[in-house]
């Protein structure tokens, strides 16, 4: 999608969504604009009417993310979307209606070549009368559940019956997700979908919930699949900023060693043996870290936020400060009102405790420049 691929051995893209007025394309591109900022790399936008529904075409000159298009209930405002030229649309099983407005759409995006997923949320799964028990083929296998009870298989289930809907057009540019709130039903469908084709999916937990507790939820749910090797794209899903929900997902990532849009710090969690105020540099340390890698690196600067990895240790004691630091590519270990600063392993100099950021984060700096002449 747009210049996005997703699935195989490409990266693990990180999405959004907007939660502005879609038919206001003045403030839709300024959020837009600061999600391409926070390196998001595919955005969805909500479209419940027409007007939505046309303002992506002004949308669409202005941005350079690739757009989806959240369709609900009306397979016209898909229809539209398409015309007015997005990049993928995003449809809901269980109510976009007939099996001949799911073809329709279908038929719209292949010929406009551009991907459809089937998002499944476990708050709306009724499948119709008609399509049970289901019985059928699609590329990946056999649909071969009947009438299934539990949740997760009631999810999988509405997708693979809509999947068999899309493949009989000759439709097969297709992402699948299957989300609800609750992790471990979450985590049961992506593993049963995952044994029943080889589709791209999307993972996330829906409605997680604020920024602290849906964070938990989703390090949970989606770092889970993540490493078992199911998933191909992320979306961290926030009562909080679109912003937010692209940095938690790079987290996720980061934590997996999937992926990495900067260093990764590590830091202990303090005692009674700490003797400088750790909590107050590794917070400085890393709000400066961000601003320096962007401007810094070559990696990061050129737009690829795929990078080499990067680690920085900023330890507050000498039980396991000196270990972790000098594992670090850059990193301190304090001692009373002093540190050690290590870089590649090795015992640089010692520190005083007023000035560890700046004289790590020169450190960095350097080593920022040296894998840069390497690159």
């Amino acid at each position: 999608m747009g210049n996005i691929f997703i699935g195989g051995n490409y990266p693990i893209s990180v999405q959004s969504m907007t939660n502005t007025d879609t038919r206001d394309v003045k403030e839709t591109v300024r959020q837009i604009k600061r999600l391409e900022k926070a390196r998001c790399e595919i955005v969805r936008l909500a479209l419940p009417d027409m007007e939505a529904a046309r303002a992506l075409k002004e949308i669409k000159k202005r941005v350079h993310i690739p757009l989806v298009a959240d369709i609900h209930f009306d397979y016209r405002l898909a229809l539209e979307a398409i015309a007015q030229g997005v990049d993928k649309i995003r449809i809901n099983p269980a109510n976009i209606g007939s099996r001949e407005k799911v073809e329709a759409i279908a038929n719209a995006a292949r010929d406009a070549r551009i991907p459809i997923r089937i998002g499944v949320n476990a708050g709306s799964l009724k499948l119709p009368a008609q399509d049970r028990p289901l019985t059928g083929k699609f590329r990946g296998g056999d649909i071969s559940y009947h009438a299934a009870s539990g949740k997760a298989e009631r999810m999988v289930t509405l997708a693979l019956r809509y999947l068999e809907i899309l493949e009989s057009q000759n439709f097969d540019r297709i992402v699948i997700s299957l989300k609800a709130s609750d992790v471990p039903a979450t985590i049961e469908a992506y593993r049963l979908v995952s044994q029943k084709t080889d589709y791209p999916l999307h993972l996330g937990i829906t409605e997680a919930g604020t920024e602290f507790s849906g964070t938990i939820k989703s390090a949970l749910g989606i770092g889970t699949l993540l490493s078992e090797g199911i998933g191909d794209t992320i979306r961290v899903s926030l009562t909080a900023s679109p912003e937010e929900e692209v940095r938690v997902g790079y987290e996720i990532l980061k934590a997996l060693r999937l992926r990495s849009l900067g260093p990764e710090t590590i830091s202990c969690p303090t005692c009674s043996r700490c003797q400088i105020d750790l909590i107050k540099i590794t917070n400085e340390v890393e709000r400066r870290l961000k601003s320096l890698f962007r401007q810094k690196s070559p990696f990061a600067a050129s737009g690829v936020s795929l990078v080499p990895p990067f680690k920085v240790a900023i330890m507050g004691c000498v039980v396991n400060g000196p270990g972790e630091a000098r594992e670090a590519d850059v990193g301190i270990a304090g001692g009373k009102g002093v540190g050690l600063l290590f870089s590649r392993g090795k015992v640089i100099r010692k520190v005083k405790e007023k000035e560890m950021v700046d004289v790590l984060l020169k450190e960095v700096e350097k080593e920022i420049k040296r894998r840069s002449q390497s690159w």
